[in-house]
């Protein structure tokens, strides 16, 4: 059974708003070269593709904090990809209540995870109020 994950994530290159599909660590290394410090992204992507997962990549500019670059990536899954098709999707660093609102609709329609880490939803938890 083959895996599919959506990984957002900052990096050192790239094209921003574009979707990259990617199958092992050598794409990985070619599209975005190495991780800026204290980004959670390509480290994620490195831990999906030793796991056989299939990555679908958007380089964003800043991890949790580039609104534009994660709801373009939200929108072009929710427009291109069928119920069932995507597994998870990673977002790092994202603890915005509004970026991780605008995923509920592929959440709920594909059955899929949300990847986020402990401090992400207590920021989300506690950015409502």
């Amino acid at each position: 059974m083959n895996y599919k994950m959506a990984l957002f994530g900052e990096t050192e290159k790239g094209q921003f708003k574009k979707p990259y599909n990617c199958c092992s660590l050598e794409q990985l290394v070619d599209y975005f070269g190495n991780p800026p410090p204290n980004t959670h992204g390509i480290e994620l992507a490195v831990q999906a593709l030793l796991f056989k997962y299939e990555l679908i990549f958007f380089r964003v500019e800043q991890e949790g904090y580039s609104d534009d670059d994660y709801l373009f990536g939200i929108k072009y899954l929710e427009q291109r990809y069928e119920e069932n098709t995507l597994d998870a999707i990673g977002m790092p660093g994202v603890g915005d209540y509004k970026i991780i609102d605008a995923t509920k609709n592929i959440i709920d329609r594909f059955k899929t995870l949300l990847i986020i880490s402990e401090k992400d939803l207590y920021d989300y938890v506690t950015s409502r109020y």
